[in-house]
This record gives structure tokens, sequence and C-alpha cells, in this order.
């Protein structure tokens, strides 16, 4: 899928890689890594064609930046972030600690986007949570495949490996390209490619016009 897909930008979440653990050869592609502190343990990855003109690390907040979330690259005309954000658990056990991660995550995005245009993608766990991803999105953003199929239900990325949830297509769409509303004029196609197995989630795509 990787080379079919062709992409200029591959953002990957919860790679659960420490550092020096994988050697991956990408000719073409310049390969950023956010490594978790804990081992085995969430983790990010950006492979992009083109050199960014810098590329930092987490949010800014140091009780946000332990877990290797987020990767920031920033090219001329915009920023393309990965994130993976924080699951609330079961039972809930995490959800304060999600709701302090949401204020900081938008927080995060309207402060890069004082300086230009942002571009962000991920896994982002929406399941109990809409209203803080509602709130979001009011803050100046757009979800892509959404602007393109306002309706369409029955579309997921995400399926449990238990009790047959894909075969039986019972997911959740929690995998999103999300863009500064400003973008919006520069929106091509979004695609959900449910048709790409290997994973309990499905790769999700974004083109933008020249």
């Amino acid at each position: 899928f990787f080379h079919e897909a062709d992409a200029d930008v591959f953002c990957l979440q919860e790679t659960k890689l420490q550092a020096g653990q994988i050697d991956l050869d990408l000719p073409g592609y310049h390969q950023y890594w956010n490594y978790a502190e804990k081992k085995g343990y969430s983790g990010t990855a950006l492979f992009t064609k083109k050199e960014p003109l810098s590329v930092t690390y987490g949010i800014g907040v140091e009780a946000h930046d332990h877990e290797g979330r987020v990767i920031t690259a920033e090219f001329p005309a915009y920023y393309v972030i990965t994130c993976y954000t924080p699951n609330s658990q079961n039972e809930l056990a995490r959800l304060d600690y999600r709701m302090e991660w949401e204020d900081a995550w938008r927080a995060y995005l309207k402060q890069l986007e004082a300086e230009k245009p942002v571009i962000f993608c991920g896994d982002f766990n929406v399941a109990q949570e809409r209203e803080k991803f509602t709130e979001l999105l009011a803050a100046g953003f757009t979800d892509t495949w959404r602007y393109f199929y306002p309706d369409q239900a029955g579309v997921y990325s995400w399926w449990s490996y238990r009790f047959k949830a894909r075969e039986k297509n019972a997911g959740w769409r929690i995998d999103y390209f999300c863009v500064s509303d400003c973008l919006k004029d520069r929106l091509e196609s979004a695609k959900i490619h449910t048709e790409v197995l290997g994973s309990d989630h499905c790769p999700v795509e974004l083109c933008l016009k020249e």
C-alpha cells in the first residue's frame, strides 16, 4: 500500500517502537519518529518526500510530551501534524487526563495557525469525547472526509479484533484528516481505505490541490 499510494507525506500512529528497534529503508523519504518513554507503547512517525523547514516533537506541554504522540513538520505553506490522541481507556479511567489533553491540543493548533494553516491527522480516538471534537472543529477546522461526504454513514476506519467486527462492519471512524478552514478551497478528495487490511485500523487519505 505504501508504494501504491506514493503519497507526499505519510503519517503513522501507535508505532510502539523505541529508537534503534527498526531500520526502515524508504528511498526518497525523510523519516521522523517520536517514541514514548514507556516501551512498547504509543509513538508516531512521519515520512515525507520534501524535507520540512523544521520538525518538532510533542506540543510543548511537559505533562503531555512523554508518550511520543505528536510530530509537527513545517512546510512553506502549512504545517502537517501526525497525532495519536490518548485513549480514555476502560471505564474512562483516563478521561480527566484526556480532557486536559484536548484543551492543550486545541491551543497548540491555534498557536501554530497564527503563523500558517495546519493539516493534522491521526487516530483521534473520538468515542465518548464527541463534544471536545465538536469544540475543536468549531475553533476553525474542517473534518475533510465529512466535508466531501456530509451524510454518508457506515464507513469506518477502525474495527475491534473481537467478535468478527470487521467482517460485520461494526466499527468506528476514529481516524481523521482535518485542516484549517482557510484550506477548504484546496481540498481535492478524502478517502477511507476500508479495503486495506493488515491492522485493526485502515488508512485514511487526503489530497490537496497544488
